[in-house]
């Protein structure tokens, strides 16, 4: 039986069901840049709210629709990063409802049990260091088990229940003079997720290409950990961080995640600013490599029976909506 649904339709933004080991969706929602393919015309025109974004030296008006929205957005997509969840935990210390937790519950309200949400752990579990008044400062809650489990995890589960795909855990770059060698990170890592309760949805996005290293990998595959394929300024293209790992997939559940968040040697300031408002595909700015390794990484991930996430952000290529039109295109021509 064909796995490729015919009546899937690019050109009308549909991405479910496009083949049933293939999830596509994006970094964050909301978007007035998406009315006309993603939002109807005039149907949250009452609801949008503004939110000034400084970006370096300039700040930016984003428009952004209301929370119930995904609704719509989950016509098109069978998947969603939440991206918010990284800057806060969902509990407090003392174990009360943070404002992330509110906001997450407002989201599910609005879902159906088929959608899907992927959450980015905070960046206080995952960032070795954090920005405190201007200075990068040593973070005491780096790889805290105790933290993510009570106060992100726990919650998280209790609020999505089936509707929570994945759990991605983003650590920042780390510059040459300020690294661990690969052996202390996997040891700091397995300490962690030693400690961590066990769960087949964990996915590691390492933005240093030193660290994509054989103890790494080994560790990763130890605890069931899938590394995320990321398309972003410091690492290496997608092709080549497969082949780094060896052409596996680490994760326990069969998942695996590629994320497409900004063009190779290209600053996140740079990447917004010339995607903003993040209406239209940019020209030249998206490489057309991005868009065959992916399907490479999709290729390869079928062939093992793994299923996979396609995660885009605008700053990819100016609109995430029309790079999953472009990647959908290319899996239906090609029967990937």
């Amino acid at each position: 039986m064909d796995p490729y649904q015919e009546e899937v339709d690019p050109n009308e933004y549909q991405f479910r069901g496009l083949h049933p080991k293939i999830l596509m969706g994006t970094a964050s929602d909301r978007y007035a840049g998406w009315i006309g393919q993603i939002y109807t015309e005039g149907r949250y025109t009452q609801k949008m709210t503004q939110r000034t974004h400084k970006v370096g030296d300039k700040t930016f008006v984003e428009k952004v629709l209301p929370v119930e929205s995904v609704q719509e957005y989950f016509e098109h997509f069978p998947v969603l990063e939440i991206d918010y969840t990284f800057y806060r935990l969902l509990l407090d210390e003392k174990g009360n409802p943070a404002q992330n937790y509110h906001v997450l519950t407002e989201y599910k309200r609005y879902m159906k049990r088929e959608d899907l949400l992927v959450l980015k752990v905070p960046q206080v579990i995952c960032a070795r260091k954090v920005r405190k008044g201007g200075k990068l400062v040593e973070n005491g809650f780096y790889l805290n088990s105790e933290v993510f489990t009570k106060q992100f995890y726990r919650p998280a589960i209790e609020i999505l229940g089936s509707n929570l795909r994945g759990f991605i855990f983003e650590q920042e770059y780390h510059p040459k003079n300020d690294r661990f060698s690969s052996n202390e990170l996997a040891k700091s890592l397995d300490t962690f997720f030693a400690r961590t309760p066990r769960d087949t949805r964990y996915h590691i996005e390492l933005r240093t290409e030193a660290y994509l290293a054989e103890p790494v990998f080994e560790m990763l595959q130890k605890h069931g950990v899938g590394l995320v394929f990321s398309h972003w300024t410091w690492l290496p293209p997608l092709s080549k961080q497969l082949a780094k790992e060896g052409g596996r997939f680490l994760n326990s559940g069969n998942d695996c995640i590629v994320r497409l968040i900004t063009p190779l040697r290209m600053k996140y300031e740079d990447s917004y600013t010339r995607a903003f408002p993040f209406d239209k595909l940019i020209d030249g700015m998206s490489d057309p490599r991005m868009i065959e390794d992916t399907a490479h990484i999709i290729r390869e991930a079928i062939k093992r029976a793994k299923k996979i996430a396609i995660i885009i952000n605008n700053r990819a290529g100016g609109n995430a909506p029309l790079i999953a039109k472009e990647i959908a295109r290319k899996i239906l021509a090609e029967k990937i």
